[in-house]
């Protein structure tokens, strides 16, 4: 019974008000400005859509040992960017309003690809797993409800109070990152006895799955020509998952936990390595800074003395 208030009622309500704390950050521009960088927009939507579900597949099937952490693994990958990849490309010095067009626009494209790629996946490695009906149509009218609808309500926040929603949005972040280190918790916590296998089978997949896309993003950045802060934004957005998502669409629509591991362990790993390239990109920011302060101090030093 509780199990099922978790599933069917908590976390529902908890995405909801997360997704909402997302909208109150965008505004309609967001989910055209990326036309007007379209090298941008290819990579990361490219990447989001295309080579991220491809990689999960490929490492599901390379390292995932059972069928249910095969398809987990690849739900967490079908799922876009959320609300932590913008706050961290901020923290990182990026381009701040490429990662938020990329997150709203990949959002509203994954209410149609998460049930397809999850369709696929157990169409993949459904031997030896449970004969599980996807209620595709149910989960899209879901994703659409708690998803596309708390955001655009946020929007309307926004555009109705600017500072009521900049008064919110810290709040339902601070809510977000606690209720998902919670949820983390409990997941691991349920796991119990089988919490080691699972890390020894699935964190090597999990990791790899965050380290290579990652990499996809700068290398994909770096060959289109973009940009330092543009290509620190494709690289967070390409590593930044949003595993309450995934969680959700685990134990509430499949209602399978185990299909929640995955994503679980995955929170934890972004977490460090996208706050390794928010103090990379920090410091060599302070770097740039005083290497300009130097020159300035030099040009004024040669300058001929005011008469």
């Amino acid at each position: 019974m509780a199990g099922d208030l978790l599933s069917q009622v908590v976390l529902p309500l908890c995405l909801f008000i997360i997704m909402l704390g997302m909208g109150l950050t965008l505004t309609p521009g967001d989910f055209t400005r990326i036309f007007r960088s379209p090298r941008a927009a290819l990579v990361g939507l490219g990447g989001q859509m295309l080579a991220l579900p491809l990689v999960g597949f490929a490492l599901a099937a390379w390292l995932m040992p059972t069928p249910v952490l095969a398809i987990g693994l690849v739900l967490l990958a079908a799922c876009p960017g959320g609300a932590t990849s913008n706050l961290v490309t901020y923290l990182a010095r990026g381009d701040l309003a490429l990662s938020v067009s990329l997150t709203a626009v990949n959002s509203l494209l994954a209410i149609v690809t998460i049930p397809l790629v999850v369709g696929l996946a157990f169409l993949v490695f459904s031997d030896g797993y449970q004969n599980v009906q996807i209620p595709v149509s149910k989960m899209m009218l879901s994703l659409l409800l708690m998803t596309l609808l708390p955001v655009a309500l946020g929007m309307w926040v926004r555009a109705r109070s600017a500072r009521l929603a900049h008064w919110l949005e810290p709040k339902i972040s601070l809510f977000g990152a606690l209720f998902m280190a919670v949820l983390i918790l409990l997941i691991l916590y349920r796991e119990g006895g089988n919490l080691l296998p699972t890390l020894s089978y699935s964190g090597p997949a999990v990791l790899l799955l965050n380290l290579i896309m990652m990499a996809v993003g700068l290398l994909a950045a770096l060959a289109m020509r973009l940009n330092s802060a543009q290509t620190t934004s494709i690289t967070l957005e390409m590593g930044i998952q949003n595993s309450t998502l995934a969680i959700l669409v685990a134990t509430s629509f499949l209602q399978d936990q185990r299909l929640a591991v995955p994503a679980a362990l995955y929170s934890m790993v972004m977490y460090v390595t996208a706050m390794a390239v928010v103090a990379f990109r920090r410091r060599r920011h302070a770097s740039c800074e005083m290497a300009h302060g130097v020159q300035d101090s030099a040009a004024m030093d040669d300058a001929p003395p005011a008469r």
